[in-house]
């Protein structure tokens, strides 16, 4: 018997998100269990949940390829046949950019186990969320001017969002939640970001070591779509060169590519343990959350090979913090007041927003 909180994620995940109605077919594609990534719960919830909405649905186990997944030609063909096909494997992840998923437009879940799809992350209204990434996606267009700090000493700056002439789309995939703007182009910006803690995966490739481990907090330079220099404990220093170029090397990309950064949206995104226990769970989950700004790095492509992480951010859209040290005012956004007013779900989040993204004992993301 799952709980109602459970079901209501569900729901909202089924109907708000994959629009799904009765006599739908639902394709669910699992993660092999023993990996440990999705527990089976969610899963079970789901399923029931469709299947007691009389939604026919199929559930397949794709294994896992750490290197990237080349999709079958008869699960592609299965999930064209559904009517919304959704992703409880990092598969999904990995195809994110992938231009040949967008007629399926599969979903990808980010909600990884049963506590964070009850939670106010997997039952707040989706719809709401897609209309508060539509709302920051056009500030951002519309900026003259970006500026982005953090307590560690990050401080760079651009114009406007440089979004591709088709507009501010970012996957092939769907979200679920919506938890993240598009990506901004690096293109215009130029600065410092300081990485504290570790170097760590995008989610694109599963490499080893999926993360680096960094002393102290290590001052990155970077302009337009560059890294230009890293700054810190020499030992730091040495670390990043070496795990840039081993990257690099390792799928032929030149590493030093910055390609573009985004922030969380959705407060209700929380991560309990330290993000070091588990960097691949960590990295495709927590980003959710506005106190997470990351960059997608080493590759000219999103999402590169190698994330960059900032806590707290301060973003300033023409000197207006929208977000303040990692919270994110939504009220500050043209239209944002009333898409609280409309969604008291959205608005509970907001007003109790989840503060633990995986830092370590001292608060920060390096312990």
């Amino acid at each position: 018997m799952h709980s109602p909180e459970l079901m209501a994620g569900a729901e909202n995940l089924l109907f708000r998100c994959g629009g799904l109605t009765a006599g739908d077919q639902l394709l669910v594609v699992c993660e092999d269990t023993p990996n440990g990534y999705y527990d089976a719960e969610i899963t079970g919830a789901i399923v029931d949940c469709a299947r007691q909405n009389r939604i026919k649905t199929a559930v397949r186990t794709l294994p896992f390829d750490p290197m990237g997944p080349l999709v079958p030609e008869e699960l592609k063909s299965a999930m064209k046949s559904a009517d919304c096909t959704l992703f409880l494997s990092r598969t999904g992840d990995q195809i994110r950019f992938d231009a040949g998923m967008r007629d399926v437009r599969p979903i990808m879940s980010y909600a990884l186990d049963a506590g964070m799809l009850a939670s106010g992350f997997g039952r707040a209204n989706y719809t709401g969320f897609v209309e508060l990434k539509n709302a920051v996606n056009r500030l951002l267009a519309n900026a003259g001017r970006i500026h982005v700090t953090c307590p560690l000493g990050t401080d760079f700056s651009g114009p406007g969002a440089a979004f591709p002439p088709s507009g501010a789309t970012d996957v092939s995939i769907t979200r679920f939640p919506m938890s993240v703007f598009a990506p901004v182009p690096a293109q215009g910006f130029s600065g410092v970001l300081v990485q504290d803690g570790f170097l760590v995966g995008t989610g694109s490739k599963f490499y080893e070591p999926y993360g680096c481990d960094l002393r102290e907090p290590l001052t990155i330079r970077f302009e337009n779509n560059r890294l230009t220099g890293f700054d810190g404990h020499p030992m730091d220093v040495h670390c990043a060169q070496m795990h840039y170029e081993k990257v690099g090397r390792m799928f032929g990309l030149d590493p030093l590519t910055m390609h573009s950064w985004h922030a969380g949206i959705h407060p209700g995104c929380a991560y309990t343990t330290p993000a070091r226990s588990n960097f691949e769970r960590w990295s495709g989950s927590a980003f959710g959350n506005p106190r997470l700004l990351h960059f997608h790095t080493c590759g000219h492509y999103a999402p590169g090979e190698i994330s960059l992480n900032v806590l707290d951010p301060t973003i300033r859209v023409d000197d207006v913090a929208i977000w303040d040290a990692g919270v994110l005012r939504a009220d500050l956004l043209p239209g944002g007041a009333e898409i609280l007013d409309r969604y008291p779900c959205i608005k509970a989040v907001f007003d109790a927003p989840a503060r633990h993204v995986g830092q370590g004992a001292n608060g920060r993301l390096s312990a």
